[in-house]
């Protein structure tokens, strides 16, 4: 599959939807895709076209949000890949986007173009997530350190070594005091490796979501966008109420939404939307995309932006296959862990 300047739009369609109401505003980076992408195309290559060639995970890690505030140099992924070459020796053959959905599905693409490097159409997590220690390949028992942090105005860390969590704390805490983001270059690893530690033709799958998203048209009825976008809609009507509160690492909020006479839906949410219930009984749960849309436009509605009032369409979405293989992802990237109360398994709870 070969990326133009023509996909971009709906490629960033299908990251937003792909964000379950995360995963940072892709369409910040419109602009620089669009520029990548004027007098190029990028193909996707899949891992098994590059054997044992070394592949190279590439982000953003922190709050998006803040990006209108400290505002990117453009260099930060370029320089998180050259400090990961500096310290581990190993020159990338291709790059990979760490989670394509949101902005992080965007920002591989200019990198790509840049270094002249192929893109890798798979990702470390399927759909949006908030962790380092959700990513797919350290749930696999891999790792993903060595991994180069870069911010803004080009102070770099790398970090090496650690258990997972170890991980994670340390990242947050670099990011913390980066002002709310930084750029990463994880540890390259085998192309091979991706076939069974990472989610494939992710980026794929986005841009034909956001081709199918496009020709919804004005006001389409809840089952038409279902099967346009392959999922299931749990439920539509007028949000009544939002409450905000403090989490343990991110904010929580719970959006109530009256169906009617289809029942009271809440949603519950922290970066992203995790799970759903119709009263009281749940219909749906993460590692499932669940994605709440503008009923009349069926733009998807990010969770910090999620208002009182809104007339929205609550959608579900097939988990990535690798997660839907998992026994435990609940463990992983369910309701349980985010602290939401007992395990939850999608397949449990049709």
């Amino acid at each position: 599959m070969e990326l133009t300047a023509a996909d971009v739009d709906p490629l960033v369609a299908g990251l937003t939807l792909l964000g379950s109401g995360g995963g940072g505003d892709a369409g910040v980076y419109t602009h620089v895709l669009r520029s990548a992408l004027r007098d190029r195309s990028v193909r996707l290559h899949s891992p098994a076209e590059l054997g044992d060639a070394p592949v190279t995970p590439v982000g953003m890690l922190g709050g998006t949000r803040v990006l209108n505030e400290k505002l990117p140099s453009g260099r930060e992924l370029a320089d998180a890949v050259r400090a990961l070459v500096r310290w581990t020796g190993v020159q990338p053959a291709a790059v990979m986007p760490l989670e394509a959905a949101g902005l992080n599905g965007v920002l591989p693409i200019p990198l790509a173009c840049e270094l002249g490097l192929p893109l890798v159409d798979a990702d470390l997590m399927g759909r949006a997530l908030p962790r380092v220690d959700q990513l797919t390949r350290i749930v696999s028992g891999g790792s993903v350190t060595p991994m180069a942090l870069v911010e803004p105005v080009g102070r770099t860390v790398v970090v090496d070594g650690g258990d997972p969590v170890g991980t994670e704390l340390t990242v947050r805490s670099f990011v913390a005091q980066a002002g709310g983001w930084a750029g990463t270059a994880m540890a390259a690893a085998p192309a091979s490796d991706a076939l069974h530690d990472a989610c494939l033709g992710t980026l794929g799958r986005a841009l034909r979501l956001g081709r199918a998203h496009a020709g919804l048209g004005d006001t389409p009825a809840p089952e038409r966008v279902a099967a346009a976008l392959e999922g299931f809609p749990a439920g539509a009507g007028r949000v009544v109420d939002v409450r905000r509160a403090p989490g343990a690492r991110f904010g929580r909020a719970t959006v109530t939404v009256d169906g009617g006479g289809t029942g009271v839906l809440r949603v519950e949410a922290e970066n992203e939307y995790l799970l759903v219930l119709t009263d009281g009984e749940p219909v749906a749960a993460s590692p499932e995309l669940i994605v709440l849309l503008h009923r009349r436009s069926a733009a998807p509605i990010a969770t910090d932006a999620v208002r009182t009032g809104d007339d929205v369409l609550v959608l579900v979405l097939p988990a990535p296959p690798w997660w839907a293989a998992r026994a435990d992802a609940h463990r992983h990237v369910g309701p349980e862990a985010f602290g939401l109360g007992r395990p939850v398994a999608p397949e449990a709870i049709r």
